[in-house]
C-alpha cells in the first residue's frame, strides 16, 4: 500500500486555504498550522483591513477547483471608479468595457469563508495559536509554539509551504538563512487609516455600491469600498510626515475634524463626527517585500511570503490565487516531482511578482495624481476607444492587469509600449478636438 501523501501550510489565510484544496484534490492528507486565533470565532467587522477587489485571475483560481460559487455572495460588483473632487462634484470613469467589473469584498469575510472552504472541500485540518518557531527547509520539517499551552510542536510533510504573509515566518526562520537568497524589503513614505462610512439608518447606503470612490489630493487619497450592510470601508492613505496633510499632523480631534472638513467636504457631510471615529482602526504602514528564490528543499512560499506588494492595484490577492494556477499546472507537467515543480515555480513566477510590485506602485501615482487631470483622462478614452474597435490589437493596460490572464510581466511590457505610443499621440496639438477622429485611430494603428 503506498505511503499517503502529506502537505503543511503555514498560514491560514487567503491563499494557504485556497491551496489546501488544490492538494486535497491532488490526493494530499493537508495540515494548516495559523499563529492566529480562529477568525471565525470572533465578531469580523466590516473595516477590519482594506476592502479587496477580487477579478479575473483570483476568479480563475477559485472557479479551478469549484468553490468561486461559494464566495460569490460576498462579492460586489464594481464596474468603474468615481472621483470625488474637492467641490463635491463626480465624475465616472468605468473599467473596462460594458459588462466587466472588479469585485469589492471583505478580507475578514472571504477570509473567514475560505478556512470553511478549506475544511470542508479541502479536508484540511487547521491549528491555531501555532506560531512558527523554526525549519529545516531540506526536510519539510517544522517547528511550532502551540500559544495556548506553550508546548512545542514538531511536524513533518513530503512538502512545505509558507503561505504566512508579508511578515512570513518560514521565510524569516528559513529562508533568510540560506547563503545567496535576496531580500529586501521597502517601506513607503505613506501609511493609511481605515475609516467605516455606516450605512443610512435605514440600512441604504449612503453612495453608490457598484463603483470604487476615490477622493484623489495629489500626494494623498481617500478610497471607498461598499460592504454587504451597506457600509463602506474607507481607507486614508498620506504620508506619515510633511507638513499639514500628513498623519502625525493630525494630532487632535480637532485638527482632524478641520482636515476632512476642508479637503473632503462631502465625505464630511456624510460622515460629520470622523473625528470621534479617527482612531477605531489603527494607523498602518505599506512595504514591498521582494524575494528570491522562492523555494528550497522541500519547502515553497506563496504569496505575501515571497511577492507583498502595496494595494494600488487591487491585484495583492489575485496575484497570489495566481501562485495556486501556476503551482498546480507545474504539478500536473512534472508529475508532483516537488524538486522540478518548486525550480520552475521560482523561474517563471518571480518576473510576474516583480511585475506586480512595479505596477502597484505605478497604479498609486495614477489614482492619488492622474485621475484627476484632464489630459491624463482624455488619454484614456482614446486608448478605450482605439481597444474598442480594435480589439485584437490594443487592450489597455488596466485590463490586461484586470480582466485577462496574461502574466504581469507581460502586461507591464506591453504596457510600457501602448505608453510610448500614445505619448507620441498625445503631441498633436489639435487632439483635445480631434481625440476621436478615425484619422487618430490610424495614426495609433500605424505606430503598432
Amino acid at each position: 500500500m503506498s505511503k499517503e501523501k502529506s502537505a503543511i501550510i503555514v498560514g491560514a489565510g487567503l491563499v494557504g486555504s485556497l491551496w489546501a484544496v488544490y492538494l486535497s484534490k491532488a490526493g494530499y492528507k493537508v495540515t494548516i498550522y495559523e499563529r492566529r486565533s480562529d477568525i471565525r470565532k470572533a465578531e469580523i467587522s466590516a473595516g477590519k483591513s482594506i476592502n479587496l477587489a477580487l477579478s479575473v485571475r483570483g476568479w480563475t483560481a477559485l472557479d479551478a477547483v469549484g468553490v468561486g460559487d461559494k464566495v460569490r455572495d460576498l462579492a460586489i460588483p464594481m464596474t468603474g471608479r468615481i472621483m470625488h473632487s474637492e467641490e463635491g462634484d463626480l465624475s465616472y470613469q468605468p473599467y473596462g468595457q460594458e459588462g466587466q467589473a472588479i469585485y469589492s469584498i471583505s478580507r475578514g469575510g472571504v477570509n473567514a469563508r475560505m478556512m470553511d472552504i478549506a475544511e470542508q472541500d479541502g479536508n484540511a485540518t487547521i491549528h491555531y495559536n501555532h506560531h512558527c518557531n523554526d525549519v529545516d527547509l531540506e526536510a519539510g520539517k517544522v517547528q511550532l509554539i502551540n500559544k495556548e499551552t506553550n508546548e512545542t510542536v514538531h511536524d513533518q510533510a513530503d512538502v512545505v509551504f509558507a503561505c504566512d504573509g508579508a511578515f512570513s515566518a518560514v521565510r524569516y526562520k528559513g529562508m533568510q538563512k540560506l547563503d545567496r537568497f535576496d531580500f529586501s524589503q521597502d517601506f513607503i513614505d505613506d501609511g493609511y487609516r481605515e475609516i467605516l462610512l455606516p450605512a443610512n439608518e435605514d440600512g441604504s447606503y449612503k453612495m453608490d455600491k457598484n463603483a470604487l470612490h476615490i477622493w484623489p489630493r495629489g500626494r494623498f487619497m481617500l478610497i471607498a469600498l461598499a460592504n454587504e450592510d451597506g457600509s463602506f470601508t474607507c481607507t486614508l492613505f498620506m504620508p506619515y510626515d510633511g507638513g499639514e496633510n500628513s498623519f502625525n499632523s493630525l494630532d487632535s480631534k480637532e485638527k482632524v475634524d478641520n482636515f476632512f472638513k476642508e479637503t473632503f467636504p462631502d465625505f464630511y457631510e456624510m460622515m460629520p463626527e470622523i473625528a470621534d471615529a479617527w482612531e477605531d482602526h489603527p494607523l498602518s504602514s505599506l512595504a514591498i517585500m521582494r524575494s528570491y528564490p522562492w523555494h528550497h528543499g522541500k519547502t515553497a512560499m506563496m504569496g505575501d511570503a515571497a511577492h507583498a506588494t502595496v494595494p494600488f492595484y487591487g491585484q495583492g490577492m489575485n496575484g497570489a490565487f495566481e501562485d495556486c494556477t501556476v503551482m498546480w499546472r507545474l504539478m500536473q507537467k512534472h508529475n508532483e516531482d516537488w524538486e522540478k515543480v518548486f525550480a520552475e515555480y521560482s523561474i517563471e513566477r518571480k518576473p510576474d511578482g516583480d511585475a506586480l510590485q512595479d505596477l502597484s506602485l505605478y497604479n498609486y501615482h495614477v489614482m492619488r495624481d492622474y485621475v484627476a487631470d484632464p489630459m491624463f483622462l482624455l488619454r484614456k478614452k482614446i486608448e478605450a476607444k482605439f481597444s474598442k474597435l480594435y480589439p485584437e490589437k490594443w487592450l489597455p493596460l488596466y485590463s490586461q492587469v484586470t480582466f485577462s490572464n496574461i502574466r504581469y510581466s507581460e502586461a507591464i511590457a506591453n504596457g510600457k509600449a501602448q505608453s510610448r505610443i500614445m505619448d507620441e499621440i498625445m503631441k498633436n496639438p489639435n487632439i483635445t478636438a480631434e481625440w476621436d477622429s478615425q484619422e487618430i485611430m490610424n495614426q495609433i494603428a500605424e505606430k503598432i
